[in-house]
């Protein structure tokens, strides 16, 4: 801005004006700063100074914000006066705007301050340039044809009978024209939208029969397509000493804009705020409910004479209990990990019948207990089924949407496979299930969004499963879409690319037998775990290849036995442990012993904890809830002997 703003900041808070304060200072506004914290000083320094625009805190404590806004609208009222308040209501707000206030922004919201105040500030300008401009043209027409034709206000002058007789320069700016004869010898409904075109015509008619319209806001469109939105005022004046129409044309599309982009950020806040708390009450029912199965069933199994079966079937409630537990969980990381850009994909051949194979295998019995049918296609043969892609991903997608299909269907079959598509292979699970109205096929995409569809029966779920399934079909470079009819069924197909593998690689899977458990020594093996339940059923998992077993709570005790018991062959070393963590503990022992091999274990497997733990001076990883079979391939990959 040219000159420097007069800002009078009606403000008790200290630290809320230094901030204000400061925001401006960052800026490239020239600004005088003045700050009253009560009534007197209010007054007195608008009586003294040139104050440009106020700035006023809503609550004071013996002064209020209405009244400073009653006292500036009955006493300056061109003076621009905008709120600044951090407990300011939508009601209160909306009608100070009603009192006369130019604009309010909250205090959490800061970064709205600076626009506000240019806003405004231009605002009172415009106004203060068209009351200048009506002054003159009171005074005299050769004073009013130099105003207008200098007014930064688009200005058009128009005969009774509808015929404009001139324009200024703002005005041909406005619409893109050149001359008046440019604008005169083009069609109404060539210079507005359809919509404000059939305004016009409305306005025509209105004004031969005597009702004419004097303020209207009209779309216009510019010869280079442009759509801009403009604010008409009309007024009677003298012109060449007869009656005639004064249009001032104001641009105000930038302020429809800001002012769209506020409701549909409002729309947004308030459309978030609902989902989440509708995803907050889901998860806490997904929570409490297995965790409702693993401490009911856990007390019941203290209950004294329960037969082996009772305890069998309470077991089996628990292990399923935890694995829902656990899948939660895991869907709540990965979604984090997608949002914030840290899942990675590892390439490596997957041989994509053995998935679907797997799939079948796994689901079938669970859709033959509804009394249902899974069926499976295989669209390539064996030998080109070998492709370079992330297997646990694609697994995860297959997982998913056969376990939706089952979860929502109650009768007919379930089909799922792929077939190859020129280069891609296309996949789909198809049921005969609930399906899904058409207009929420696009928002079941969209995290949480389960815990909103309003759905009256009831089904388990955090709403997140389709979010991160199509996020992983992204990832690998496919495609994601649906076909549904309520009542009927859906099918979901994706797409992958076809990236055949070039090399002819055998991956071999590491499994464990008895014979091979045989070829491994007895080993002496620390544990290092704080908790107790972990501690125990890792030394249940390893107990067949144990000569001796350490335990240590903390990871000062680790390095102490380690330190004192030189034989120790390894070490399964939590990461989060008391007084020093697993990362310290390692490279101490490293300090003295090089051989032992020692693996990390850990709660969950965030991007770049391995990189660390090796870094640290572990041989390997491996992330909880750990399973038996997970630490037998560990123990096999270190010590299982040499046939050679």
């Amino acid at each position: 801005m040219e000159r420097s703003i007069n800002i009078l900041h009606l403000e008790d808070n200290p630290s809320d004006s230094q901030l204000v304060k400061s925001i401006f200072k960052n800026t490239d506004v020239n600004f005088e700063y003045f700050l009253a914290d009560n009534e007197k000083d209010y007054i007195h320094i608008l009586q003294t100074h040139k104050i440009d625009i106020i700035l006023s805190d809503y609550h004071l404590p013996d002064y209020n914000g209405s009244e400073a806004l009653q006292f500036a609208k009955s006493n300056y009222p061109h003076l621009p006066f905008v709120f600044l308040s951090g407990t300011m209501g939508e009601e209160i707000a909306i009608e100070s705007l009603r009192n006369g206030a130019t604009d309010y922004v909250l205090k959490n919201r800061m970064q709205r301050l600076v626009p506000a105040v240019y806003r405004a500030f231009n605002e009172a300008q415009e106004q203060k340039a068209r009351q200048k401009a009506e002054e003159e043209l009171s005074r005299s027409e050769e004073n009013f044809r130099r105003s207008i034709s200098e007014s930064p206000l688009g200005i058009r002058i128009i005969s009774v009978d509808g015929k404009t007789v001139y324009v200024n320069k703002a005005f041909l700016d406005i619409y893109e024209f050149h001359s008046l004869e440019e604008f005169a010898n083009t069609l109404a409904k060539d210079r507005y939208t359809p919509k404000s075109y059939l305004q016009h015509q409305k306005r025509e008619e209105r004004r031969k029969n005597g009702q004419d319209v004097f303020d209207y806001e009209i779309s216009i469109v510019r010869k280079n397509g442009e759509i801009r939105h403009v604010k008409v005022s009309r007024k009677e004046v003298l012109w060449n000493g007869a009656i005639h129409y004064q249009s001032i044309n104001m641009d105000i599309t930038e302020q429809k804009k800001l002012t769209e982009e506020l409701i549909a950020f409002k729309e947004k806040a308030e459309e978030n705020e609902r989902l989440k708390s509708a995803f907050l009450a889901n998860m806490s029912h997904e929570i409490r409910t297995p965790m409702n199965g693993i401490l009911g069933f856990a007390g019941l199994l203290k209950e004294p004479n329960l037969s082996g079966d009772e305890q069998q079937e309470y077991i089996n409630i628990i292990e399923k209990s935890g694995a829902r537990m656990l899948n939660i969980i895991n869907d709540i990381v990965d979604i984090s990990k997608i949002e914030s850009g840290q899942m990675e994909v590892h390439l490596k051949v997957t041989n994509i019948n053995e998935q679907i194979e797997y799939i079948y295998t796994f689901f079938r019995p669970e859709v033959e207990e509804k009394g249902m049918k899974l069926f499976f296609k295989n669209g390539l043969p064996s030998k080109e089924v070998n492709l370079i892609t992330d297997r646990e991903k694609v697994y995860a997608i297959l997982s998913n949407l056969v376990k939706n299909a089952v979860k929502f269907s109650f009768k007919g079959n379930i089909e799922f496979g792929y077939e190859k598509k020129s280069s891609f292979l296309e996949f789909y699970v198809r049921d005969y299930g609930i399906g899904i109205p058409i207009d929420r096929q696009k928002a079941i995409f969209d995290r949480f969004v389960q815990a909103d569809i309003g759905d009256k029966r009831a089904f388990q779920g955090a709403g997140l499963g389709l979010s991160i399934t199509k996020a992983y079909v992204e990832m690998l470079g496919g495609k994601m879409r649906l076909e549904s009819v309520e009542g009927k069924g859906s099918t979901f197909y994706f797409t992958l690319p076809y990236n055949k593998e070039i090399e002819k690689n055998e991956v071999k899977n590491v499994t464990a037998n008895e014979g091979e458990q045989n070829q491994i020594k007895p080993l002496r093996i620390l544990i290092a775990e704080d908790d107790e339940g972990s501690a125990m059923l890792i030394k249940i998992a390893v107990q067949n290849f144990c000569k001796e077993i350490f335990l240590a709570k903390t990871g000062v005790e680790a390095v102490n036995i380690c330190r004192t018991n030189p034989n120790i062959d390894l070490v399964l070393m939590d990461i989060k442990m008391p007084e020093m963590d697993g990362y310290e503990a390692t490279r101490q022992i490293r300090k003295f012993n090089t051989k032992v091999i020692i693996i990390a274990q850990t709660a969950y497997a965030l991007p770049g904890d391995k990189e660390k733990t090796i870094e640290a001076g572990c041989n390997d990883y491996i992330s909880k809830p750990i399973k038996k079979y997970q630490l037998v391939l560990f123990i096999e990959k270190y010590f299982k002997k040499n046939d050679n």
